[in-house]
């Protein structure tokens, strides 16, 4: 989409900028004659597209200056509207898919293909993929016509568009440069920067747009690197370009691959590969519409800077968790306890002592040590609760010769457990917060639902859990309740 320009091309650039202020001031002066009163502005963008981290801030600077415009758009007047008319069906998300550039606009080129001919079909495949998932998607042009970008986006919002994906192509002066990256805006709708997943965040609500734009723009970005294969480039939250500033719904701008790039430009223009891509697109954004379930748990706890650490991320997010608590632990800080339930939260039973050996000796010492969790945890909080979860679940070393009869006398008792079927893994020794996202990640096998093992008591899950969150988009997170199918591993001789 953007690429860095030499003294010479500057100087064409130039050329063709001064050329493109005559017709416009010939068209003013028509307009003008013919009794109408408009104001056309050109402008030229030429933001820089640097791979190398040494040059990180210069470029940055250099985008922000410039990136009012997309190269060699018009301006158009204020207050006027193009939109065409559009009949919204009850239900069905609006998506409009905007092939960058067009018309005289042709974008970056190299050897004869230029960008506006292949975000054009890129986009038109997605549309067609949206289509048939029964999306209602938009294309922002339909063919090789030139419309401002200011048209686009007031287009979109006068549609009353659910979302915006800009299509681009990237170009770089290192030939070697290649991988998609994702822009977005990450400001709030106050203007305030906006962290976080926006299915479980302030946003799901009608909070920060920012968020909302993050998701979408994290959906896209991992579900077309699986799609495509292609190297992974940044995930920027600073665009500042006009399609993803000024749309009132989420947005996000793409680059799909460089142009300047041998390998990926012969990819490019293939209809295969045009096809990967617009398949990782509208996957992307129909997980936005229709995210997955996680169901996020936290054993052992409370402990009371640790879970006061979980506990504010998940408060910053707006998200509710589940917490098996320990009776001991809730016996030395039962304010955390409650501060579990004022938060919303879901509150389970895990034991009292949290002695394998003792508790699954048989079972009536399982059923003892439960029922003094129990009364602990119900006078600390006042929540009788009717969720547990076995000590090392339902199935472990210490209770294979009475896990089946205490699920059974348990399940009488009406009590509901819940195993597990992805873990941080977190309950080692030493454990590095990047390796339990990477165990989180790899552990969801992509399921639609998923029970989440954590636990609140180890510092670096507390350390990790926003980043975490943060590479889990797909994902809507739940706590858990009595309507809520368990996850159960097998017990033998039972269903």
């Amino acid at each position: 989409m953007y690429k860095r320009v030499s003294y010479e091309q500057m100087k064409r650039q130039e050329t063709r900028r001064k050329r493109r202020v005559r017709i416009a001031c010939v068209l003013f002066m028509a307009a003008a004659a013919a009794g109408a009163s408009m104001a056309l502005a050109v402008h030229v963008l030429a933001a820089p597209e640097n791979p190398e981290a040494g040059a990180e801030e210069n470029w940055k600077a250099e985008l922000k200056n410039a990136a009012e415009t997309i190269s060699g758009n018009l301006a158009v007047p204020e207050g006027i509207l193009f939109a065409k008319d559009i009949e919204k069906e009850p239900g069905v998300p609006v998506v409009v898919i905007d092939p960058g550039h067009g018309g005289e606009d042709e974008g970056c080129e190299k050897d004869g293909i230029q960008e506006k001919d292949i975000n054009l079909a890129i986009a038109g495949m997605v549309k067609d993929k949206l289509d048939g998932m029964g999306y209602q998607a938009v294309l922002a042009r339909e063919d090789d016509t030139y419309i401002a970008k200011e048209e686009r986006v007031q287009n979109a919002n006068a549609w009353g568009a659910d979302l915006y994906v800009s299509i681009h192509q990237n170009a770089y002066e290192d030939e070697s440069a290649e991988g998609i990256e994702v822009w977005y805006d990450g400001n709030a709708a106050d203007g305030s920067s906006a962290d976080g997943n926006a299915a479980n965040s302030s946003s799901a609500d009608g909070g920060a747009a920012g968020a909302d734009n993050e998701r979408l723009a994290r959906l896209v970005h991992q579900e077309t690197l699986k799609s495509t294969g292609a190297a992974a480039r940044e995930l920027r939250e600073d665009s500042e370009f006009y399609v993803t500033r000024e749309t009132s719904m989420p947005s996000c701008l793409i680059e799909t691959g460089f142009l300047s790039n041998q390998g990926e430009r012969e990819k490019l223009v293939t209809v295969e590969y045009q096809q990967q891509v617009a398949d990782g697109i509208a996957r992307g954004i129909d997980l936005y519409f229709h995210p997955k379930t996680m169901y996020l748990t936290f054993d052992d706890g409370p402990y009371r800077e640790r879970t006061d650490k979980v506990l504010t991320v998940l408060k910053e997010r707006n998200i509710k968790a589940t917490f098996f608590l320990v009776g001991e632990n809730v016996e030395r800080d039962p304010d955390m306890a409650r501060r579990i339930v004022e938060e919303g939260h879901t509150i389970g039973i895990h034991c009292y002592s949290h002695d394998y050996e003792k508790i699954y000796a048989s079972v009536d010492s399982y059923i003892q040590d439960f029922e003094k969790a129990y009364e602990v945890i119900r006078e600390a909080t006042g929540v009788e609760a009717k969720l547990f979860r076995f000590p090392g679940g339902s199935v472990n070393a210490y209770n294979k010769h009475v896990c089946k009869d205490i699920a059974e006398k348990m399940t009488e008792m009406g009590f509901i457990y819940y195993d597990w079927n992805a873990s941080l893994e977190d309950a080692v020794h030493d454990p590095d917060p990047k390796q339990l996202i990477l165990n989180a990640k790899e552990s969801t096998l992509g399921r639609q639902s998923v029970v989440m093992l954590a636990h609140d008591v180890i510092c670096a899950t507390g350390d990790c859990l926003d980043e975490l969150l943060d590479e889990l988009p797909e994902y809507e997170i739940k706590a858990l309740d009595e309507q809520t199918e368990p996850v159960h591993f097998h017990i033998d001789g039972m269903e």
